[in-house]
């Protein structure tokens, strides 16, 4: 029982001997707050890699409608009547093939 209030009171806190108690409840203080740092700055790097999944998501939408929308006005019947609005048609005559003179 003597013992108990001997903790409760923090006896080995102001006794002759204490500065090694100080010693080791400061070192076991500073790995709390280690641990704590750490713990928080785990938490800020998981909501980072969330936020940039979620924006890798979003990019990668937009690239899929950029495409789409590409591939769209690349068919060749867009092509023709965007080139009729200008008079330019197909070509009536086949393509004349260049021999290079040796």
């Amino acid at each position: 029982m003597n013992q108990l209030l001997a903790l409760l009171n923090l006896e080995f806190l102001i006794k002759d001997d204490a500065l090694k108690n100080w010693r080791m409840l400061l070192f076991l203080s500073f790995l709390a707050l280690v641990i704590i740092a750490s713990g928080h700055s785990a938490d800020r790097k998981i909501y980072s890699i969330a936020q940039l999944n979620t924006e890798i998501k979003e990019v990668k939408s937009e690239f899929v409608e950029t495409r789409a929308s590409l591939m769209h006005l690349k068919m060749e019947s867009r092509v023709a009547a965007r080139l009729a609005e200008t008079g330019v048609g197909p070509a009536t005559a086949p393509p004349i093939k260049l021999k290079r003179a040796e």
